[in-house]
């Protein structure tokens, strides 16, 4: 039985923590539909490959997003990536 609670309470924290990261990525997609000027799926597309070619959880770098959309400025190799993500997006776009 007490197994079965602490297996309980570890599954409880882990669905907390990934209900948090996804609200954040979430809320980071939607700084970059504003500062892309971009469809959502396409600013998960950017999060992700900006998360890929850094080598950095996506919950990290959504997280970074969203402080940059505050205000903050972006460590180098994010800010790089994600200028050369939404370049790319940019071009995909139809005109």
């Amino acid at each position: 039985m007490a197994e079965e609670l602490e297996r309980l309470r570890v599954e409880n924290r882990q669905l907390q923590q990934a209900l948090a990261s996804h609200a954040v990525v979430d809320q980071a997609i939607g700084v970059l539909t504003v500062l892309g000027q971009m469809p959502p799926c396409d600013g998960f597309t950017v999060l992700r490959e900006v998360s890929q070619h850094t080598n950095l959880k996506l919950t990290h770098v959504a997280e970074q997003v969203l402080k940059h959309g505050q205000g903050a400025a972006l460590p180098d190799v994010l800010l790089g990536e994600l200028h050369a993500a939404l370049a790319r997006h940019a071009a995909s776009r139809p005109v």
